[in-house]
């Protein structure tokens, strides 16, 4: 591991200057785990006026002082980073940003968050005094021009005794844990992301001390909470991140609605309570996507409320569309984007979708596409997947659900919105010789009913007698004629779910 040649230079700039320089913080953590850190942070000396001097392409509109310095890369691995123009031509340029802040102490976190005041440091002692775990409370700088840990050419500052709380993989916090969580309560979702993520342990002081505090997690942003939380479910091991959550006490404060599953027993079909089951399905979840991890945490998050009858006879009927609605409302509530609580929420709605091999037909799964979206099938199949494995099943994908890819496939050409049909609106006027009005949209969706039972009929000559025949029914039949085929497959769907979960 070395050193980025841009952070040695801005390190060398400032030391030229005649100001101390470190690395501190994460980048120097990751950098002694071998790992090449993400974003590089550099503590010095100097205010901000004065780094600024030294870098005349920075910037920095905050109140703690860093200073972001914008540095052309040596070397371009990237091919669509930052595109310059210059004579029509595009010239292909890489920056790195490092962040500079002055030494500092912070006084009262009054609010759990943010320090009433600061004040610049003299020292970087007193400035790694102020940070959050041990092992992010390192400063470094280069002691050649190629520093390499083996070669122990780093000069590392370690008050705290991070590296052997690295060695020994453990997440605790600098000085007194209680302290720092009251100064920042967020640390302590921190904390839980870093033991995630790392694989590591949290020491037992700190452990503890988030446990009394776990309740100022509430004073803390919504958005703050959310960026931990999805790092933990993007995390190579959510599920464990999701158990510290709930053992640290920080569960019952961030999804509440998650801890209404533990203890809670299931039916024949489950061998797990519906809590352990949500985080099964997390673990063993095959896509990376954080809208289908997220589903396979919260896709039977309606199971407490839903419970009827108890032992292996228990049911949880509709848990799948109430489930959906309080998923909206937990991913509402740590503001994530509109169009991923959609998604998720769709993909919880229809995760109880049933397919057997021989009973459901063509058509049944035209509908399926047409309800789920032919660009969600996959993260569906995926969520199945989750589903089964979390019940403890030995296959996480069967033939039946080999063979409902394969009619997938099949059937994903066929039309299965109004707009796929062979005819359109401008059709419908010039053969029944009717202005622009609600009859069209009342032919054309009863049109869709007849072609997701039977593409074949998806043929503009056999569409257009079909609206001949359409022409001679009111609006009203027309819509009721769309609406029973739509409720009757519906129906069928539902009593099959009542039947039998697949697994």
């Amino acid at each position: 591991m070395e050193i980025l040649k841009e952070v040695k230079f801005v390190l060398d700039k400032l030391k030229e200057a005649g100001y101390e320089a470190y690395i501190v913080g994460g980048c120097v953590r990751d950098f002694l785990r071998g790992v090449e850190p993400k974003d590089w942070d550099v503590a010095t000396n100097a205010k901000p006026e004065e780094i600024q001097k030294v870098f005349s392409d920075s910037f920095y509109k905050n109140k703690f002082g860093t200073v972001t310095v914008r540095i052309q890369k040596s070397k371009i691995k990237k091919q669509n980073d930052n595109l310059k123009f210059r004579d029509n031509k595009i010239q292909k340029l890489q920056f790195i940003e490092v962040e500079i802040t002055p030494f500092r102490t912070e006084e009262k976190y009054s609010d759990k968050r943010h320090p009433d005041q600061i004040h610049w440091a003299k020292s970087i002692e007193e400035d790694l005094a102020r940070r959050d775990f041990t092992i992010n409370a390192m400063a470094a700088t280069p002691m050649a021009s190629k520093p390499k840990v083996k070669n122990e050419k780093l000069n590392i500052i370690d008050l705290f005794k991070g590296q052997k709380d690295l060695a020994n993989k453990l997440i605790r916090a600098v000085g007194k844990p209680e302290d720092r969580f009251s100064e920042d309560a967020l640390r302590m979702m921190r904390a839980v992301r870093l033991a995630t993520t790392l694989n590591f342990e949290i020491e037992p002081e700190t452990f503890k001390a988030i446990q009394k505090n776990a309740f100022w997690i509430k004073a803390v942003s919504k958005e703050r909470i959310r960026d931990e939380l999805v790092k933990v479910i993007l995390s190579d091991c959510p599920d464990r991140g999701i158990l510290l959550l709930k053992d640290t006490g920080l569960l019952k404060f961030i999804v509440p609605e998650l801890e209404k599953g533990i203890g809670v027993s299931q039916n024949r079909h489950h061998i797990y309570t519906i809590f352990q089951h949500s985080v099964l399905s997390l673990k063993y979840c095959p896509s990376k996507k954080l809208e289908v991890r997220l589903a396979a945490l919260f896709h039977d998050i309606a199971k407490p409320e839903t419970k009827r009858g108890k032992g292996p006879d228990a049911t949880f009927y509709n848990h799948d569309r109430v489930g959906a609605k309080i998923t909206m409302k937990i991913l509402g509530r740590l503001r994530f984007s509109k169009e991923l609580i959609e998604k998720v929420a769709l993909l919880v709605k229809n995760h109880m979708f049933y397919y057997n091999v021989g009973e459901v037909t063509e058509s049944g799964v035209r509908r399926l596409i047409r309800r789920v979206g032919l660009e969600n099938m996959e993260d569906l199949i995926a969520l199945r997947i989750a589903d089964r494995l979390g019940s403890g099943v030995p296959k996480a994908k069967p033939y039946k659900l080999r063979h409902l890819e394969y009619l997938i496939k099949k059937v994903s050409k066929d039309p299965i919105s109004v707009k796929m049909l062979k005819v359109g609106g401008g059709d419908v006027m010039r053969v029944l010789n009717i202005k622009p009005g609600p009859m069209i949209g009342a032919v054309l969706n009863a049109l869709l009913a007849e072609v997701l039972e039977d593409p074949s009929l998806n043929k503009k000559d056999i569409l257009e007698k079909k609206i001949k025949e359409f022409g001679n029914l009111s609006l009203e039949i027309l819509k009721e004629r769309a609406r029973e085929v739509e409720e009757k497959k519906e129906e069928i769907e539902a009593e099959e779910k009542k039947k039998f979960y697949l697994k």
